[in-house]
């Protein structure tokens, strides 16, 4: 008799057409769809954030109307430059040598979280000190909206069929087309939920609910913090990716490698933001001022 797992085995993971839509010449793919509505929809919740006075420090908008509008093709470069620079660089290193055209191909996927953040951490900088933005008002915006994309990202893998988990007996196995014979973890789905919807529930909670949007710098520890361990809780059930395989003695991957310093950074940016002088609207609030 077959097991339950077996049964569900049975089940094909569900194929998809990595191209959306074509006009004439032109095809729209799914990928990159899923990158524009993540990119599309955060700027939409952020919006909402940076129009809300009380949120932040001293009850001041921490930019100009428009300002991330503008940002956000900043933001984009960002991601994609340094999520796919990345990728090359960590994960891929050996093929691009041998056929650098392919580091061009990002349509296939082949996408870096840690180097996207690098990338959009160097954009936010850069954008920040050209217009007169706190620095670190603008990263905490950034990254309570950040697990949008990052779901959307997790969403695009489980189309394309790529990142797939470890082989498992669990019922929602699935038989992935570039993952041999073996049920596996749908990890992409697992990683959408913990990395995208639970944290972006989390950081806006936190964000609308509590002050802490007026300690520049502790969302955004929140947020690198939270990313790190739910990454790290992924990669149990994330297959690692061939070329690298598993690292220190079998059970370490490059992903848990990488997001170890995100979860150190997230804490000194929480610890520095505790050291900064209180808001000055904190007391007025504190005595029945309004917020």
């Amino acid at each position: 008799m077959q097991t339950a797992a077996e049964l569900f085995a049975l089940l094909p993971y569900p194929v998809f057409d990595p191209v959306a839509f074509s006009i004439g010449p032109v095809s729209v793919r799914w990928y990159g769809l899923a990158y524009v509505a993540g990119i599309l929809l955060a700027w939409q919740i952020a919006e909402r954030m940076v129009a809300s006075e009380r949120l932040w420090p001293d009850n001041r908008l921490p930019m100009e109307k428009g300002a991330l509008g503008d940002f956000i093709v900043w933001a984009t470069l960002g991601i994609v430059l340094g999520g796919r620079l990345g990728y090359v660089l960590i994960y891929d290193l050996d093929r691009t040598l041998s056929d650098p055209l392919s580091a061009l191909q990002i349509w296939h996927g082949g996408m870096s979280f840690h180097g996207g953040l690098a990338g959009t951490l160097i954009a936010m900088l850069l954008f920040a000190r050209r217009n007169g933005i706190r620095t670190w008002s603008l990263i905490d915006t950034v990254c309570s909206v950040a697990p949008v994309g990052i779901f959307f990202g997790r969403i695009a893998n489980f189309i394309n069929g790529e990142l797939w988990g470890r082989a498992a007996d669990v019922p929602w196995a699935m038989v992935f087309p570039t993952g041999g014979p073996v049920p596996r973890h749908p990890s992409q789905l697992y990683e959408a939920g913990m990395e995208g919807v639970l944290l972006l529930l989390v950081l806006q909670v936190l964000a609308w609910r509590t002050d802490v949007l007026k300690h520049p710098g502790r969302l955004a520890g929140i947020f690198a913090c939270g990313y790190g361990l739910a990454r790290i809780v992924s990669e149990f059930f994330r297959e690692p990716d061939a070329n690298l395989g598993y690292l220190g003695g079998g059970w370490l991957t490059m992903g848990m490698i990488l997001s170890l310093p995100l979860i150190l950074a997230g804490i000194w940016a929480m610890v520095q933001a505790g050291r900064q002088a209180p808001p000055k609207g904190e007391a007025a609030r504190g005595n029945g001022g309004q917020e």
